[in-house]
């Protein structure tokens, strides 16, 4: 079966809670196309000052949402595949103008916030901003998970071992994102859409900007996953979570092994085939929690 998710007052907020009822139950199998806002929950193009934004919006990205799955268990996984994904028609980035570890390191603190406003054509499949800079649209959705079993509201920012803000490039149309199950249900939001980042998005902001059209299919799997996962159009990624990058890299390197273990290698020798065929990179720097994927291309997963 296939429903639809508009963001309006009844289906939009901005924090994750376990005590938040759902706004659409669906079983697995079935297809959610889901119309999203910016993080902001900006009503027309942001380039920076007060806009008009959404009635209730809070500090937190805006989320579509919660999702219930039937069937859907704490300790299972929940499989999250990208039919489809169609950027609005504009968005924004900001660089710099506030204090953090890295603007100060490299100069940008002070003075206010730089605005790029992007005009996105998504058929032509490029944004181009006031300076006349074009770039090719690679959209995704920044964050996409399910809240912790915890009392109360948690931020959207971190991501978690449920999800959340992993601010992934790689899952684009065409990938599937697999999502340990926190709570019963799952509870699962969509938001925060990307036309662009780079490995790190190291600003703080990709391409900022409403999605027209997120297609996704729900299922659920009987088995245990410790941290995300996903199989992308170039291949299989494992994520590492942590307060600092080198922690993250090595989660996101020892998970890799677990999935090469999986695929009948000791782990002495995923470790060595890793170290020829897999990719370490950078997810993000800037949510707090900073995020380190590997990928292992699709041609050496066997």
């Amino acid at each position: 079966m296939k429903h639809a998710l508009e963001p309006t007052l009844e289906t939009l907020h901005y924090d994750f809670s376990r005590e938040r009822e759902p706004v659409l139950i669906v079983d697995p199998g079935d297809t959610v196309v889901l119309r999203t806002l910016d993080a902001g929950a900006h009503l027309e193009p942001f380039k920076g000052g007060d806009v008009k934004r959404m009635d209730g919006a809070g500090p937190g990205h805006a989320l579509c949402g919660p999702i219930a799955v039937n069937g859907a268990k704490q300790g299972m996984t929940l499989a999250v595949e990208f039919v489809d994904i169609r950027p609005g028609v504009w968005g924004s980035t900001g660089g710099g103008g506030y204090p953090s570890t890295l603007n100060e390191h490299v100069g940008v603190q002070d003075e206010p916030m730089t605005w790029f406003a992007w005009t996105l054509d998504p058929d032509a499949n490029t944004a181009v901003n006031q300076y006349g800079y074009i770039v090719d649209l690679r959209p995704f959705m920044g964050v996409v998970g399910m809240p912790p079993d915890e009392a109360g509201s948690h931020p959207t920012g971190p991501p978690r071992f449920c999800g959340g803000n992993l601010d992934c490039k790689e899952l684009v149309a065409g990938s599937t994102l697999l999502l340990p199950i926190s709570v019963d249900g799952a509870l699962l939001s969509i938001g925060d859409g990307h036309g662009r980042q780079g490995d790190g998005e190291v600003s703080g902001m990709a391409i900022e900007c409403p999605m027209e059209r997120v297609e996704v299919k729900l299922d659920v799997l009987d088995e245990r996953l410790a941290m995300p996962r996903a199989r992308t159009p170039s291949g299989w990624i494992t994520f590492g979570l942590a307060d600092d990058i080198e922690a993250a890299i090595h989660q996101a390197i020892d998970q890799m092994l677990d999935l090469l273990v999986e695929r009948g290698f000791q782990r002495k020798q995923a470790m060595a085939f890793a170290s020829v065929v897999v990719d370490v990179r950078v997810t993000q720097l800037v949510n707090g929690v900073v995020g380190a994927h590997a990928v292992l291309p699709n041609e050496y997963y066997r």
